[in-house]
């Protein structure tokens, strides 16, 4: 894991009786933190953290796992004076993650343009062989020292201990899903601090862009019942290792902004 060793990261994740796949969710939270959270946030318009129109993906870094060989593929596709990404998935998981966090506070709002070519047919968020989905944006929140209880200074304190920082708090994730589910809110079959949150489902809208529109802060106090800490970055992926599938994702634009 680059900047620390890998060995330690699989101890303290065996601490804590992590299934392999949830090892994996955690690795995609807790690298994403490891390597960017203490970068700054450079915001070319104070209304705004990020205004991502993928001509390029200079801003971002492809994050892979060690138990996953095959690897999501990311990469800009343009078309006349339009460029977005373009992230592919065959019974594969990887994704990348932004260079920069930024105050959810400051920049509570989201908004990003997003189409798939399919859904996953084995896909399914409420179980663990079907957490697949053919695009996610995540929004990963760094632990609080200083908001935590009392249980959680221990716990994330001997975290910190084993490899110099400390892991991710929680996450939203942002998904495509496969199937249609009554709740809007999920939370991970993997991790309970990963809360899935449904914005698509299903192939109805297969093919066409779709606008999403979100509020950070409305939706971690929905799923999660309190406030979030204050510093989160983004990540993006299209994962099939469970499924064995093959989907082609698109993103146009993400914005996060106040």
């Amino acid at each position: 894991m680059k900047t620390f060793e890998i060995n330690r990261l699989i101890i303290f994740f065996m601490m804590r009786t992590f299934t392999a796949r949830r090892l994996i969710t955690m690795l995609l939270l807790f690298s994403f933190l490891m390597f960017y959270m203490d970068q700054p946030c450079h915001a070319k318009d104070a209304g705004f953290f990020l205004h991502e129109e993928f001509r390029d993906l200079e801003e971002w870094k492809e994050l892979s796992f060690p138990k996953i060989k095959e690897h999501s593929r990311y990469t800009i596709e343009k078309n006349l004076e339009t460029s977005y990404l373009k992230a592919e998935s065959d019974a594969s998981a990887s994704g990348i993650i932004l260079k920069k966090d930024f105050n959810v506070y400051d920049f509570p709002k989201a908004k990003w343009r997003w189409k798939i070519s399919n859904i996953y047919k084995r896909g399914d968020a409420k179980e663990k062989t079907g957490d697949d989905y053919p695009i996610r944006v995540y929004i990963v929140f760094k632990y609080n020292p200083d908001t935590a209880s009392f249980g959680q200074r221990i716990k994330y304190g001997i975290a910190k201990k084993l490899y110099g920082e400390y892991p991710p708090h929680s996450s939203l994730n942002y998904i495509w899903a496969n199937k249609t589910h009554q709740e809007r809110f999920l939370s991970n079959t993997y991790a309970n601090d990963a809360k899935m949150v449904i914005l698509q489902a299903g192939a109805d809208n297969a093919g066409i862009w779709n606008d999403e529109e979100v509020n950070i802060l409305d939706d971690y106090r929905s799923a999660f019942g309190e406030d979030p800490p204050p510093v989160a970055g983004i990540a993006i992926m299209n994962d099939s290792d469970n499924t064995g599938e093959s989907s082609v994702s698109y993103i146009d634009f993400i914005k996060v902004y106040k």
